[in-house]
């Protein structure tokens, strides 16, 4: 979230092309302490039929996250060189409930999507950074306002140049235009990550 509005989300995602045990000590080195342990997040996202909200650019999730269970609403984004974007997200206490209310609203469950998620933050900074272990590799994602963004990105040897405003869904896509036969879906399976 922004520390302006609350409801706006200013993100951008940086593949990282080795493990996250790499990744996580450079993060701890600069100074940054866990603020979320590593937890399997499981996101299902909702559609009409006719994909209107993938259409509109707007998503609803249903993200299993330990024993925390969010819906969340994001509207249209705003892509320049940072992603931002409405978000509202509140607690659920029986998601399978949700999930049926949605359906008797008209919306049926769509992408399914996984990965392991882990958060860092510094104190007095506005911002966080959060390792993203998925099945096509490691990104971080850096959340806050955009000159902490751009600051804390250089601090991690990277560029504007290697920020991406894609979300997963997007670059699942990607995927599997690159790797014919891939699963539809962004998950583990039984098996994890290595």
């Amino acid at each position: 979230m922004s520390a302006r509005d609350p409801y706006v989300e200013i993100e951008v995602k940086l593949p990282y092309p080795g493990p996250p045990q790499a990744v996580q000590l450079m993060i701890e080195q600069l100074g940054y302490a866990l603020r979320a342990p590593r937890v399997l997040e499981s996101d299902q996202l909702f559609d009409r039929p006719d994909g209107e909200l993938r259409r509109s650019d707007r998503i609803l999730r249903l993200r299993r996250s330990g024993e925390r269970v969010t819906v969340t609403y994001k509207g249209p984004s705003q892509r320049e060189r940072h992603k931002a974007r409405e978000e509202i997200e509140f607690d659920v206490s029986d998601p399978d409930a949700f999930a049926l209310v949605l359906d008797r609203l008209g919306y049926a469950p769509g992408f399914h999507y996984e990965k392991y998620r882990t958060e860092f933050a510094a104190p007095g900074e506005s911002g966080w950074i959060t390792i993203d272990e998925t099945p096509i590799g490691v990104f971080l994602e850096l959340e806050g306002p955009p000159e902490w963004i751009d600051r804390t990105a250089r601090r991690l040897g990277f560029s504007a140049a290697d920020y991406s405003t894609e979300s997963y869904a997007s670059l699942y896509r990607a995927y599997r235009l690159a790797h014919p036969g891939a699963e539809e879906n962004m998950t583990f399976g039984t098996e994890g990550p290595g």
